[in-house]
C-alpha cells in the first residue's frame, strides 16, 4: 500500500491499485466521528459512443443512459430499494451523474460497515427488467420537464450550446423525453458491463479508519471481476470557435439571470501531466478572483451601482474533451456586466497584475484549499473528481506556492480571449 503524505495539511493518502485494476484511496481522519465513502465510475453523460473492449464496431446509445443507469442501480431483485435500506440504517446516501463520471456515496457516524455492505452489493448487482425500465422512463421524464423550467440550469445549458458546436456537453445530462424513450434493459446492461468494470472505477473512503484493515474489508466485498481492457470513447470533433456570442430565453424569474462563458481548449488529463493541469487550474482560479471576486474593483463597482445582486459565481470546468470558464449571477443589466467584464479583462492585460493583489488572492485560495480538509465529504469527493482528471488533490497545495505573476499573465493572454466569450441570459 502506497502512502503519500502532505506536510502542509498533515494528511496522508493510502493508495492501492487492486488486482482487478481498481484504485482504492483511503484518507484517515483520526478522531473524526463522520465517515464518508464514495464509489465512482469513469462514465458520464458524454460517453454515448464507444467501442466495447474486445469488440471492433462502435456502440452508440441514446443520450441520458448514464443518468438513467444511476437511477436504476438502487432497485434490487428482492423488491427493495437500496436507498431506503441505507436511510433505515441512519446514513445519508445519494448518487449523482456528471458529464464525466457517476458516483454512489454515503456519509454516516454509525453503521459504516452495514452501509458499505449495501452500497457495494447494489453497485455490483444491477437488476433491470422491461417493466422497471418502462416505469423509470415516466419518473425521469418528469425530472426532464422540471429541469426545462429551472432557470439556473437553463442559463447554464444555453451557455454550453452557445459555446460548443458538437461536444456532447451541450446536451442535457438527463437526456430528452425522446432519447430516454429508446433506452431498454439490454442497453443498460451493455453500458453497465462496459463502464462499471472495476478497472474503470475508483473508490475513496475518508474517516477514522486503520487503512490496512479497511482495505481488507473492501476486498472481501468485491466480486471476482477481471479488468476488461481499455474502453475506446469516441467524441465528435470540436472547433475552437464559439457557436454564437449571445443566447437568451424567457422564463419566470424575479431578476434576470446571466452566465458569461469563455471557451478554452481541453486539457490532456492524465497523471503524467498532473503539474501542468494543476498549475493552469490554479492560475485561472486566481485570475477569476482578481477579475470578479468579492474583493475585486469590478465587483465593488457593479454592486455599489446596483447592477448586480449578491456575488458572481466563478468556476473553471475542464476535462480531456472540453474546458470553459463561467461567471454567473443575477442582474437587471446583464449586457452591462458582460461589457464591463470585457473591459476589465482588457485593462488587466494592458496594465498588468499588481503583485499585492496577486499575493492576497493566492493566500485566500490557499486557505480555502486547506479548509477543505476539515470535512470528510469535501475530501472524498475532491479526491474522486481529481483522480478522474489525472490529479492527486494534494498537488494543489504544493503547486500554489509555485505560481508567479509572469505565469498568470501568460494564462490571462492565452485563455481570456474576447472572441471566445458568450453571454447567456434568462429573463422574465
Amino acid at each position: 500500500m502506497q502512502i503519500i503524505e502532505n506536510s502542509k495539511v498533515k494528511e496522508k493518502l493510502y493508495y492501492e491499485k487492486l488486482e482487478n485494476g481498481m484504485p482504492v484511496l483511503i484518507i484517515p481522519k483520526k478522531g473524526m466521528r463522520k465517515k464518508y465513502m464514495i464509489w465512482g465510475t469513469n462514465y458520464g453523460s458524454n460517453d454515448s459512443v464507444f467501442v466495447v473492449p474486445g469488440e471492433d464496431k462502435e456502440t452508440k446509445v441514446p443520450n441520458g443512459v448514464a443518468h438513467f443507469l444511476e437511477h436504476k442501480m438502487f432497485e434490487q431483485e428482492n423488491g427493495t430499494n437500496s436507498l431506503d435500506v441505507l436511510t433505515a440504517l441512519g446514513v445519508d446516501a445519494n448518487a449523482y451523474t456528471t458529464n464525466d463520471h457517476t458516483a454512489y456515496l454515503f456519509e454516516c457516524t454509525d453503521n459504516f460497515y452495514e452501509a458499505m455492505d449495501e452500497l457495494m452489493d447494489y453497485v455490483q448487482n444491477p437488476y433491470f427488467t422491461d417493466e422497471n425500465v418502462e416505469k423509470e422512463k415516466g419518473i425521469i421524464g418528469q425530472e426532464i420537464m422540471m429541469y426545462d423550467d429551472y432557470p439556473d440550469w437553463k442559463v447554464y445549458l444555453n451557455t454550453m450550446q452557445a459555446m460548443y458546436h458538437n461536444n456532447p456537453i451541450k446536451i442535457d445530462i438527463v437526456g430528452t423525453i425522446e432519447s430516454i424513450s429508446k433506452i431498454d434493459k439490454d442497453i443498460l446492461y451493455k453500458c453497465y458491463q462496459t463502464f462499471y468494470n472495476p478497472a474503470n472505477m475508483v473508490m475513496v473512503i475518508c474517516g477514522d479508519f486503520e487503512p490496512e484493515t479497511l482495505l481488507e474489508e473492501v476486498k472481501k466485498r468485491l466480486k471476482d471481476t477481471k479488468a476488461n481492457g481499455e474502453i475506446k470513447r469516441i467524441y465528435p470533433e470540436e472547433p475552437e470557435t464559439i457557436v454564437q456570442e449571445r443566447i437568451e430565453q424567457t422564463l419566470e424569474v424575479s431578476q434576470p439571470m446571466y452566465t458569461i462563458g469563455i471557451k478554452d481548449v481541453p486539457m490532456d488529463t492524465n497523471h503524467e501531466n498532473e503539474e501542468k493541469i494543476v498549475r493552469k487550474d490554479l492560475a485561472i482560479s486566481i485570475l477569476l478572483e482578481l477579475l470578479a471576486g468579492r474583493s475585486s474593483k469590478l465587483y465593488k463597482q457593479l454592486y455599489d451601482e446596483g447592477t448586480i445582486y449578491g456575488g458572481i459565481g466563478l468556476s473553471y470546468e475542464f476535462s480531456s474533451t472540453y474546458a470553459h470558464i463561467l461567471f454567473s449571477g443575477q442582474s437587471n443589466e446583464p449586457e452591462t456586466v458582460y461589457q464591463r467584464l470585457k473591459e476589465e479583462i482588457k485593462s488587466l492585460k494592458e496594465n498588468g497584475i499588481q503583485e499585492e493583489d496577486f499575493i492576497r488572492i493566492k493566500k485566500k485560495l490557499y486557505g480555502e484549499y486547506v479548509e477543505e480538509y476539515n470535512d470528510v465529504s469535501d475530501i472524498a469527493r475532491m479526491f474522486l473528481a481529481d483522480y478522474f482528471k489525472g490529479i492527486n488533490s494534494f498537488r494543489y497545495l504544493d503547486e500554489i506556492t509555485n505560481i508567479d505573476v509572469e505565469y498568470l499573465a501568460q494564462v490571462l493572454n492565452d485563455v481570456f480571449k474576447e472572441e471566445k466569450m458568450v453571454l447567456s441570459i434568462v429573463k422574465n
